[in-house]
């Protein structure tokens, strides 16, 4: 049996060359990895690449027919980053993975089953790519600036003990938990290969004992969950669930922002 801290801090990974150390490392310890980066960090790797459509593969014709130039090459820095984290993962070459899709489009590298699960995220000029080789997994990144109606989102995202947690805050605080509450919910119904496509009022989060984020009526927990601040102004969240037989005892993480049903949650997150 395994036991792992659970999802690490994320990684920042500015290109190609790395270094992919770090994610083997996170995988090795039977964990789920965060890597994160800018398009533009990518985007030259992306346009001097020659072997881009052997690397893109079955996504190639899917890159020629996208309209805009950068369109093109934002979808394609983002399989560029899917495969070259996954490679680090497995110790291969990113040209020998082949990347499909499940129906509403939740990515899965073909012929690995659920040997690694994969999920991407971006927005902005941020991206975001979740590895696990322990469980489904799902990511998500909103701007920390991004304005959140609480008034018009409440019923749409919030369980009533949610939203009546949530109105007793200030205003600022408020918005940022919200905020973080839809990161949350909206990485846990990717892991779960829903999407959208489940209402997040459904969804009900909370805190345990140790102040860790926990999705209600799990028991025993199979589901661990993490925020981080990532580029210095995007909040990421993480949801992962854990194959039967890998037990995870989670470590504090400093500066993570994790949504709290209590008036006394964690401050906002500092966004350095």
């Amino acid at each position: 049996m395994n036991t792992a801290p659970g999802p690490a801090a994320p990684l920042h990974l500015a290109g190609p060359d790395g270094p992919w150390e770090p994610v083997r490392d996170v995988l090795e310890s039977a964990r789920p990895v965060i890597v994160h980066t800018t398009w533009g960090e990518w985007l030259t790797a992306a346009l001097l690449d020659p072997e881009l459509r052997a690397l893109l593969g079955g996504d190639w014709q899917r890159y020629r027919h996208t309209p805009s130039a950068a369109g093109r090459f934002r979808f394609a820095v983002s399989r560029m980053v899917i495969r070259h984290t996954a490679a680090a993962a497995l110790q291969t070459a990113p040209g020998s993975l082949d990347l499909t899709y499940r129906p509403g489009g939740r990515p899965q590298l073909r012929g690995l089953g659920e040997e690694l699960e994969v999920s991407l995220a971006h927005t902005e000029d941020v991206l975001v790519v979740g590895v696990s080789a322990t469980g489904p997994v799902g990511v998500d990144v909103e701007p920390l600036g991004r304005p959140v109606s609480f008034e018009l989102l409440r019923d749409h995202v919030c369980t009533p003990e949610e939203a009546e947690a949530l109105a007793a805050l200030p205003e600022a605080e408020r918005a940022l938990r919200m905020l973080n509450l839809w990161t949350l919910k909206e990485a846990y119904t990717k892991a779960l290969g829903h999407g959208l496509r489940r209402r997040f009022s459904s969804i009900a989060f909370g805190r345990d004992a140790q102040g860790r984020t926990v999705l209600a009526d799990d028991t025993p927990p199979a589901w661990e969950f993490a925020t981080h601040v990532v580029q210095g102004r995007y909040l990421a969240s993480i949801a992962h669930r854990r194959h039967p037989g890998v037990t995870v005892s989670p470590l504090p993480e400093p500066g993570a922002a994790a949504w709290s049903p209590s008036p006394s949650a964690p401050q906002s997150p500092d966004p350095r």
